[in-house]
């Protein structure tokens, strides 16, 4: 506790001397451009994905970024609607209820970019307005891992969703930058189906669709596998580019679990050339925990995105305390290996889980985003410095998932899928690919890498929206 009372005191110093932004808000107007293909020392990219958290959830007093502990609600008084100032709880992780955070609920809490509508939200329990229970932020005890990588390395202050929805898409989006099946219409929220996801539906699943027009069409979209899209041939992933160029990838993930709503929330599961091909059960491994058998014995590949067990992945209402930690563990295992001198670590969350956040998003597109803001750390040797030359590095630059993505094609000069990878800017102003490459400190956590290795896998889905 010494030691995280003293690296936020020297948060706050930093923050005093203008490191990053201030707490007051911003907007953010475009997702712009930016970014250009080139050589650089990195050689491996380490996607960590955890779940359902809005950026002020997690960072709400982080020093330097853009948070509160007060948000706005829309009541009615008098007969008429108004804007009334809310103090957010401080809770701990695991206290948090499994909120609605599907597209609707997305529009009703971004009311029009006033940011007052997440009271109005209907809980998908009982069907009535969740009130209060949007309005929360997490004790930054809880999340000591997470507050400590920001503050040695770097935090994106303007992280959007592709889409203002739920893990579904948002798991897509983290491989190929959006969920366009064709020029006029794309996936949103969930299939219809009880059971696992994707090709591994069964037969009359549907999926949600939201056109050009921003028309939302429930259950009028085709089965969750690209042999059932318009046109499969249209919907490419970062696993067609890599694997164009010979650039080794691997998606480690839980186990497959049927009868389970979202037991696995893996993306490649819905592109079926992966999951009826030689790369189901090779690229795509499982369970998560070979990403550390791989960096031991030599073999991490160049692209890496890491999907956790339900129990460590953040998600309200599972595990209290074991996300940070999970997190930590990998970051460690490659900080303390011959790979950290040529990484790039992202951890990422995958939506908003419907808690609150005071930044609209930029001016809607034609897809159904961009979504709230959602935390996302970068690690690595290369991670820019503040203006002062101490860390942390706090971008404001405004980023969409397909800046990830962006990011991944430019290292391996891999081209363009014409997704948002073509319209977000890169993430690459949060690195500094000529400074002396950072020396690693390991990361302290409550659970170990021995820990999350000998944990039998829960069964549990990473989400269930």
């Amino acid at each position: 506790m010494m030691r995280f009372l003293t690296a936020i005191l020297a948060l706050v110093m930093l923050a005093a001397c203008g490191a990053g932004a201030s707490n007051s808000a911003f907007q953010p107007t475009s997702l712009g451009r930016s970014g250009t293909s080139g050589s650089t020392p990195i050689q491996h990219i380490v996607v960590i994905v955890q779940e359902n958290r809005s950026f002020n959830n997690l960072f709400a007093t982080f020093p330097g970024v853009t948070g509160t502990t007060t948000g706005w609600e829309k009541v009615i008084v008098n007969s008429q609607s108004v804007r009334k100032k809310i103090k957010l709880r401080k809770v701990h992780l695991g206290d948090e209820t499994d909120l609605n955070h599907l597209y609707k609920s997305f529009l009703t809490a971004y009311d029009g970019g006033k940011m007052d509508g997440f009271n109005q939200i209907i809980f998908q329990v009982n069907g009535k307005p969740e009130g209060k229970l949007p309005y929360e932020y997490v004790n930054p005890a809880d999340v000591t891992p997470y507050w400590t990588m920001a503050g040695d390395y770097s935090i994106a202050n303007a992280m959007f969703q592709t889409q203002g929805s739920g893990s579904f898409t948002a798991h897509q989006d983290l491989i190929r930058g959006g969920t366009e099946l064709s020029s006029t219409e794309s996936l949103i929220d969930d299939p219809t189906s009880p059971e696992v996801w994707g090709c591994d539906s069964p037969a009359g699943t549907k999926t949600d669709l939201i056109t050009t027009s921003l028309h939302y069409e429930q259950d009028k979209g085709k089965e969750p596998c690209t042999t059932d899209f318009p046109n499969p041939s249209y919907y490419k992933t970062l696993q067609d580019l890599l694997d164009a160029k010979s650039v080794t990838w691997k998606y480690y993930t839980p186990p497959l679990v049927k009868k389970m709503p979202g037991a696995l929330w893996n993306a490649f599961d819905v592109i079926a050339a992966v999951r009826h091909g030689s790369e189901w059960g090779t690229n795509v491994s499982w369970p998560q925990t070979n990403i550390f058998t791989d960096i031991t014995s030599g073999t991490l590949p160049a692209v890496s995105w890491v999907i956790p067990d339900g129990m460590e992945s953040d998600h309200p209402g599972y595990s209290p305390d074991k996300g940070p930690s999970w997190v930590a563990s990998i970051v460690n295992a490659i900080g303390q290996s011959s790979y950290w001198d040529s990484s790039a670590i992202l951890v990422v969350w995958d939506d908003w889980g419907g808690f609150y956040d005071s930044v609209a998003p930029p001016s809607p597109d034609q897809q159904g985003g961009p979504g709230f803001r959602v935390p996302m750390i970068s690690i690595s040797p290369y991670t820019a410095y503040n203006g002062s030359g101490k860390s942390p590095y706090i971008s404001n630059t405004v980023y969409g998932f397909g800046s990830i993505v962006r990011f991944i094609e430019d290292t391996f000069n891999l081209g363009r899928l014409g997704t948002t990878d073509g319209t977000s800017n890169s993430i690459d102003d949060m690195f500094n690919f000529s400074q002396t490459p950072r020396s690693f400190t390991v990361i302290p956590s409550k659970y170990s890498r021995s820990y999350f290795l000998h944990q039998k896998p829960s069964g549990l889905p990473v989400d269930t929206e």
